[in-house]
């Protein structure tokens, strides 16, 4: 017996040290992952506190430099970049509204109702979203100038309230987040078209709705073709646009000022990720208790 219980204490001990080296093999493999995520972000910091003739030095510095100051001082003098940066905020932020509400409200009816045409109205918004964005770029143009909105923030806005891509992500959520027995009580309520939609539908999809209105807003915001053509007005330039516009500023483009424009204009997609993210797993984490 003694033989038999201490063959069973060296196995458990053999399968405990085999799930511990399991456990520091993984949490190597993601430390080092984060770590090779992280390291675009920190080499935009060093990068943003250096002068150009730094940067293109060799062997290349990996630690951060003391031109930050300068380069803001720099950038600030040939751009307005707060006022593009409001501008990028006033943008991204309408679209993504206008996207949250719009797309999930097509998606609620092509995902829990039947009408005549849902299949036909479906392919062809799935042949919408295969199509490449630049093929409507002459058009979308054309049409935005008939209505005098070239020039202005509208012609960013309005074509992008509604996307195909927002609209079947959302119906395929939609499918399996939302029961039928819901909307049988909800309608055993009294609750209309609108009001299942408000409050039956969209708290059931918060998280959906929270990947969908990061992903509009980070897309809005890295916007760069549409915008360098719709807007023609210097004051109504988003932030991508005008900080485009830092390489024909001089003779030799300084790259501190540069870099340090990009790391600036990150600050606010970290914030709308992290916000949002922490909702987005908050509420998954709700749903798996429900």
């Amino acid at each position: 017996m003694s033989k038999i219980a201490a063959e069973a204490g060296r196995r458990a001990t053999t399968r405990v040290k085999g799930v511990r080296a399991r456990g520091v093999s993984l949490h190597t493999a993601l430390i080092a992952g984060v770590l090779l995520s992280l390291f675009p972000f920190y080499l935009a910091v060093v990068l943003a506190t250096r002068s150009t003739n730094e940067i293109f030095s060799y062997p290349p510095k990996l630690l951060p430099g003391g031109h930050f100051g300068e380069n803001v001082s720099h950038l600030l003098d040939n751009i307005d970049f707060f006022g593009s940066m409001l501008n990028s905020l006033i943008v991204a932020a309408s679209v993504t509204v206008l996207v949250l509400f719009f797309d999930s409200l097509a998606a609620f009816v092509f995902a829990k109702f039947e009408f005549p045409g849902r299949r036909l109205l479906f392919g062809g918004l799935m042949l919408i979203f295969m199509l490449p964005a630049q093929l409507s770029a002459i058009p979308q143009f054309v049409i935005m100038a008939k209505l005098g909105w070239i020039g202005t923030m509208t012609a960013l806005i309005v074509p992008a309230a509604a996307n195909a891509f927002g609209i079947f992500w959302m119906r395929q959520y939609m499918k399996g987040a939302i029961h039928g027995e819901l909307l049988d009580a909800a309608k055993l309520d009294g609750c209309g078209f609108l009001r299942t939609y408000w409050h039956v539908a969209l708290p059931v999809v918060r998280p959906g709705l929270a990947f969908l209105g990061i992903f509009t807003f980070m897309g809005q915001w890295n916007d760069y073709a549409w915008p360098m053509i719709a807007l023609v007005d210097p004051d109504n330039l988003t932030l991508q646009v005008a900080l485009s516009q830092l390489s024909g500023v001089h003779a030799q483009t300084d790259y501190g000022m540069v870099m340090t424009g990009a790391l600036l204009a990150l600050i606010p997609l970290l914030i709308v990720f992290v916000v949002g993210a922490r909702h987005f797993i908050a509420d998954l984490g709700k749903g798996a208790i429900r």
